[in-house]
């Protein structure tokens, strides 16, 4: 009996992961190209004007963009200091960490067509509702947000090094370039930008979370019985209710999401359900709750809470009630494992590459060796230094608490590239642990870390 479950648990696991593996890939290489080839300074600049336009703007910009909730909390803060409007940073907030171009691909791979056009839509309908919450009903939290920005430029032009000041700003949604003339000018060269960021970064970030997603998911397949959640069927809005208690508090990324939905639909779970799985699963959780209710304002935060519950309940009901539900039905290869025996060669090949690549990425982000541009030295106004002087710079440790992916790193090494006397820092993903080389003040890099929603603590 045991072996039958485990071969169970097994043709659930890799028919999931062969049915998502070439759009993942896909949908991966897409996104890095959208790194690489669109202008990072487009983002900010459509986002000042404290108006409605702006807040559909930052809502269309986010959807596409392959953001986790905790990457784009320091995406959004170096867009408010960019001068981006509050409400279209909350719009920003809601829409991205819903969806991107990886997690619509996998989403069509296992849930349809239907689903991948509903689930976009949802995400930017919801932050355009948000946004114009906040811009309405936030204003104290929009003035104490402008003021820290200006506190904060206002002690970089203070500084003696004022070339921090401005790379900072420049390029504060770059998030893994410390030099505009380090990025590759050539179409080689940003094509091979575009596969580090997209089957190096981009599967440290999600990699552990889709591999969470996958096991739980074969889980539920093989071992919650089918009555469990049929039983629910008829009661639409307290499945999402369920859902909502569920996913608030706990973390999944927009695309370790897809198969947990898929399986639960298969027992018995709604469509409306599990479209409020995937809404509010990657877009609420514990540290994200933590983080934007202190960098953008508690009023803020709960208003970006209320505009994601509202929006996936509404939209989830709307998939139930108004919509044909045969659009919405679980693919039959994904309810039945035994077509697991039937895969084929190429199937083999795609799953393949797709642990290829995420073995890659994780030994690379254990053994420290990530890109070249995700270190930050700095040169332009010292000159290159002997190694000899280099060893007789100072040297002090921080250990920064809060960062999960490789867009926080760059958001800390660019936080503390801003700070007066800093000359070199390289911040360590994996222990927590950001190395700083110069005479700089340290209470001053603590509290610049923190205003970016990190903590940080000198060792």
């Amino acid at each position: 009996m045991i072996l039958d479950w485990i071969e169970s648990y097994w043709d659930a696991l890799v028919m999931m992961t062969a049915e998502m593996a070439p759009y993942l890939l896909l949908g991966f290489l897409i996104a890095g190209l959208l790194r690489v080839f669109v202008p990072r300074t487009m983002y900010s600049k459509h986002l000042a004007p404290r108006n409605m336009k702006s807040v559909v703007k930052a809502a269309a910009i986010g959807v596409p963009l392959p953001l986790c909730s905790c990457g784009v909390i320091p995406t959004a803060v170096g867009l408010r200091k960019e001068g981006a409007s509050h409400g279209a940073c909350a719009s920003f907030l809601i829409a991205t960490p819903q969806t991107g171009v990886d997690s619509i691909a996998a989403t069509y791979s296992l849930m349809g067509l239907p689903f991948a056009i509903v689930r976009p839509l949802a995400a930017l309908f919801t932050a355009m509702f948000g946004g114009w919450l906040v811009n309405r009903y936030a204003r104290d939290d929009e003035k104490m947000s402008e003021q820290a920005v200006q506190k904060d430029e206002h002690e970089h032009e203070e500084c003696s090094c004022g070339h921090h000041h401005d790379h900072d700003h420049h390029h504060s949604h770059d998030h893994h370039h410390s030099h505009e003339e380090a990025q590759p000018t050539t179409f080689v060269g940003k094509m091979k930008e575009a596969f580090d960021y997209a089957f190096v970064e981009m599967m440290q970030d999600v990699g552990k979370w889709l591999v969470i997603g996958l096991l739980i998911a074969a889980l539920i397949t093989v071992a919650v019985p089918n009555e469990w959640l049929a039983m629910l069927y008829d009661y639409k809005l307290l499945n999402m209710l369920i859902v909502l208690a569920v996913a608030i508090p706990m973390y999944i990324c927009a695309t370790g999401s897809i198969p947990i939905a898929v399986s639960l639909m298969a027992k018995g779970l709604t469509p409306g359900a599990a479209l409020v799985l995937l809404m509010a699963g990657p877009a609420v959780n514990s540290a994200s709750i933590l983080v934007i209710g202190k960098v953008f304002g508690k009023r803020t935060l709960w208003l970006y809470i209320l505009s994601i519950v509202i929006g996936a309940v509404l939209f989830g009901l709307g998939i139930d009630y108004l919509l044909p539900q045969d659009w919405f039905a679980v693919q039959s290869a994904i309810a039945d494992t035994e077509c697991a025996h039937g895969l084929t060669t190429m199937d083999w090949v795609w799953i393949s590459l797709l642990i290829v690549m995420l073995l890659n990425a994780f030994w690379q982000a254990r053994h420290g060796h990530g890109c070249d541009c995700c270190h930050t030295h700095e040169h332009e106004d010292h000159g290159h230094l002997e190694t000899s002087e280099a060893l007789e710079i100072s040297e002090t440790h921080y250990h920064v608490s809060g960062m999960t992916c490789n867009h926080c790193k760059a958001s800390v090494e660019r936080a503390i590239r801003g700070v007066e006397g800093v000359k070199e820092v390289t911040v360590d993903l994996v222990s927590g642990t950001a190395t700083v080389k110069g005479e700089h003040d340290a209470e001053t890099l603590i509290e610049r870390v923190k205003s970016y929603g990190y903590e940080v603590e000198r060792l």
